[in-house]
C-alpha cells in the first residue's frame, strides 16, 4: 500500500522505478543515523539522492550512507561540483576510480563552477554514458549574473539529451535564486514556458528548493513533474503536495 489507508480520489502517482515524477533529494551532509531515518521514512518517495556539491569528500559516513540509500531503493550519486573539481584539476582517471571505488551508477556532468566548452561536455556525456553510468547532466549557472536565453538553454539540452544523459537538470543552487528563477526565488515563468514547449518535461528535472517553487511546478505540470534538490525534511511534504494533500494544491487534482 502506498500509504497507511485508503485514500480516495487522489491523482495518479506513478511508482519506483520511475521515469517521470522524479523526486532527487540534496543530501548536504547527513550523518549515518540521519540517513537511516530518512530512508525508513521517506524512501517510496525518493528516487534520487545527490550528495551535495563535494561534501562526498568530507563525511565520514559516506559508505554506510551509500548502502543505507542502496538497500532502500534510492540510488544515490555525487554532486555535479565533485566532477568540476577533479575536471579543472586534470583528475578525471582519479574521479574514475572514485566512482568505481564506490560503485556508483550515476554521474553528474555539470558545468555550474566552471567554463566547461560545450562541446567538451557533451564529450564527457557520451563517455560516462558508453561506460554505462546513467548520465544526469546539468544546465545553468551558478553564477546569477549569468542568464541564459531560452533559445540558449533549449539548445544545450537538446544537445545533451542527444549526447546521453538521461535527464538534464535545470539549475538553481541549493537557494532557488539562480537559473529558471530570479534572485527572489520567483520562477521565470516565460523561460520555462518555452523550455517546455521544445522538450519533453519527462526528460527535464526541475531544481525546486523553495515550497513555492514546488508548488508552482506541480499546479502547473502536474502530479509527475520531476523536482530536485528537495531538501530532505521536505521529501514527504513535496509528495503531499503531488497528492493534492497540502493547502499549496489542494484544489489542484480534485474534481470541481
Amino acid at each position: 500500500m502506498y500509504g497507511n489507508f485508503f485514500f480516495p480520489n487522489l491523482p495518479e502517482r506513478t511508482q519506483k522505478p520511475r521515469k517521470a515524477g522524479l523526486t532527487m533529494v540534496m543530501d548536504k551532509g547527513l550523518g549515518r543515523r540521519a540517513a537511516e531515518d530518512l530512508a525508513e521514512n521517506a524512501a517510496p518517495y525518493i528516487d534520487f539522492i545527490k550528495l551535495g556539491w563535494t561534501t562526498a569528500y568530507l563525511v565520514r559516513s559516506l559508505e554506510d550512507k551509500l548502502r543505507i540509500y542502496r538497500e532502500a531503493g534510492i540510488e544515490p550519486y555525487f554532486g555535479g561540483t565533485l566532477w568540476e573539481a577533479f575536471y579543472i584539476r586534470k583528475a578525471e582517471v582519479e574521479f574514475y576510480r572514485i566512482l568505481d571505488r564506490y560503485q556508483m551508477r550515476v554521474v553528474e556532468v555539470s558545468d555550474g563552477s566552471v567554463e566547461v566548452p560545450h562541446e567538451e561536455k557533451l564529450r564527457w556525456i557520451d563517455s560516462f554514458k558508453s561506460r554505462g553510468y546513467m548520465v544526469l547532466s546539468e544546465v545553468g549557472s551558478k553564477d546569477a549574473t549569468k542568464v541564459l536565453p531560452p533559445f540558449r538553454w533549449i539548445e544545450l539540452i537538446q544537445a545533451e539529451l542527444a549526447a546521453g544523459s538521461s535527464w538534464v537538470i535545470a539549475e538553481a543552487r541549493e537557494s532557488g535564486t539562480v537559473g529558471m528563477y530570479r534572485s527572489t526565488g520567483e520562477v521565470r515563468e516565460g523561460l520555462v514556458e518555452e523550455v517546455v514547449h521544445a522538450i519533453p518535461g519527462e526528460k527535464l528535472i526541475f531544481e525546486a528548493p523553495q515550497r513555492a517553487q514546488q508548488a508552482w511546478f506541480i499546479r502547473r505540470f502536474g502530479t509527475n513533474v520531476n523536482l530536485g534538490n528537495i531538501a530532505p525534511e521536505d521529501s514527504i511534504s513535496v509528495e503531499t503536495m503531488r497528492l493534492g494533500l497540502r493547502g499549496d494544491t489542494f484544489w489542484s487534482f480534485l474534481e470541481r
